[in-house]
């Protein structure tokens, strides 16, 4: 029995299920849907695609919000600047952020709470501070400053303090906050590299 293009693309395209699944939805072998695939030329998705796709099952897990009020709009380019300075742009995942500034960093997650509309549950924290400061007291002040619950802080690391200076040097350590998803990144890089390129020249 054949399988119909219009079925295959509304299942692979449309509610993007991966060939395995809609295998599986059919009642058929994955051979059979790699070759009805191929015979109607519907091609494939690559690899990171794939990966992408695997990794979030229901889709993006965000909104980008396309239609800011005047104070959305300073939100959004105060976010972008502090990304260009701050922000973690080697990590191939992350849209993340670290400061020791509590209003840098609430400005960030209001950035991808209200702006990107991230999913709350994918927004996670992590603490980076000296053997001699209080971690407990540490845990509480972010949280405070987050919102986040202590189950999407990573594992804190604790560094040992080796002498020398250490001027300004906050008692709550450094947090990172951020998201990890390759196609938000990859937004939030071009959205740096467009506002850099404009105001450069």
């Amino acid at each position: 029995m054949s399988l119909s293009k219009e079925l295959l693309e509304e299942l692979y395209n449309q509610q993007r299920l991966s060939m395995a699944e809609i295998a599986e939805r059919l009642d058929c072998s994955q051979n059979k849907v790699a070759y009805w695939m191929v015979k109607y030329g519907i091609p494939r998705r690559d690899v990171s695609e794939a990966i992408y796709h695997w990794q979030n099952p229901e889709g993006d897990p965000f909104e980008i919000q396309e239609s800011l009020s005047d104070e959305e709009q300073e939100l959004f380019y105060l976010a972008i600047a502090l990304y260009i300075g701050e922000g973690k742009k080697r990590d191939r995942e992350q849209v993340s952020l670290s400061n020791t500034e509590p209003r840098v960093i609430r400005v960030f997650l209001k950035f991808l709470r209200e702006i990107c509309r991230v999913d709350e549950n994918r927004i996670w924290a992590w603490i980076n501070i000296f053997d001699d400061s209080s971690l407990k007291r540490a845990q509480e002040y972010w949280e405070e400053v987050t919102q986040l619950p202590r189950s999407q802080f990573y594992k804190p690391v604790v560094r040992a303090r080796r002498g020398g200076t250490y001027l300004n040097v906050s008692e709550y350590g450094t947090l990172t906050v951020g998201v990890s998803n390759t196609r938000l990144r990859e937004i939030v890089l071009q959205w740096c590299e467009d506002y850099l390129n404009k105001h450069s020249l």
